[in-house]
């Protein structure tokens, strides 16, 4: 097994530290969640990020079982999933999830959307509060929470989210609701780092990356990075998960970071959070 690759930690709220890099497993797979997560740990990743959404949980408790890392060696995250928002919905959900993870807590869990039929995302919030009053979640936040809604839950509770994940790309760099968050003493994830894909063939992008002898990828994860963002590229693919956790033996100087940042376009690749439904 290799050695951890040196990710710097974030503090968030309480004093729980975060690996800045982390390994995203949306839309993978059983089989791929399992050798993924495994090859990302070989590779030396110790941050995981998964969600009830993706199904995969069991998967991916498993393969950290399997890894033979010991609990407090590898951060992991997880979502509650949007019909279980009611209180008591939530807490067979979480419940359900540490059972699928293999795990009496877990590092993060986030709130995956910010909306519900069956209740308030107020409510939903001082239920996730609950989660870590009683050890289960070492830490609660938020995920696709734009300001409206961030200032909903901490005016109502007082409490500020640890983390807030969002999608965040070149193509939509989310300034202004990074400084908020900032402001606030929230820590900002990147979900869809790389754009699902469409912005490796970017020119910018690729003349940058041939500039200093690196992969596209590479180029947008470390300026993410260097935003101070917590950023979770995902693959299913052992050379490329390996590849991406490669960059923290280069930087981008302030000219190559104004050309990356001059590519915001407020472009999705993703669903807003005003237009998702439950399922």
């Amino acid at each position: 097994m290799s050695s951890a690759v040196p990710s710097p930690l974030i503090e968030m709220a309480g004093g729980v530290l975060i690996p800045q890099l982390g390994f995203g497993t949306y839309k993978a797979t059983s089989s791929e969640a399992y050798s993924s997560v495994r090859a990302a740990l070989d590779a030396g990743y110790r941050h995981i990020d998964t969600a009830e959404m993706y199904g995969n949980e069991p998967d991916v408790g498993r393969a950290i079982a399997d890894s033979g890392l010991a609990r407090d060696e590898v951060f992991i995250t997880s979502k509650l999933n949007n019909p279980f928002h009611e209180p008591a919905a939530a807490r067979r959900s979480f419940a359900q999830t540490l059972e699928d993870l293999q795990v009496e807590a877990v590092d993060l869990f986030l709130i995956h959307w910010p909306m519900a039929k069956t209740t308030d995302y107020v409510a939903t919030w001082r239920t996730m509060l609950e989660f870590q009053a009683d050890g289960r979640a070492r830490a609660v936040g938020v995920s696709n929470f734009e300001q409206k809604h961030l200032r909903a839950i901490i005016d109502a509770t007082g409490v500020k989210p640890a983390l807030n994940q969002i999608e965040i790309h070149p193509y939509l760099a989310q300034r202004e609701l990074v400084d908020f968050d900032t402001e606030l003493g929230i820590v900002t994830a990147s979900w869809s780092p790389l754009g699902r894909g469409a912005l490796l063939t970017d020119p910018v992008l690729t003349s940058i990356a041939d500039e200093l002898g690196r992969s596209t990828a590479q180029v947008i994860i470390r300026w993410h990075l260097q935003r101070g963002l917590v950023v979770i590229p995902k693959s299913v693919h052992p050379e490329r998960i390996a590849s991406n956790a490669d960059v923290f033996d280069f930087e981008l100087s302030d000219d190559q970071m104004a050309r990356i940042n001059s590519l915001d376009r407020g472009q999705r690749t993703g669903s807003s959070p005003d237009n998702v439904e439950l399922a």
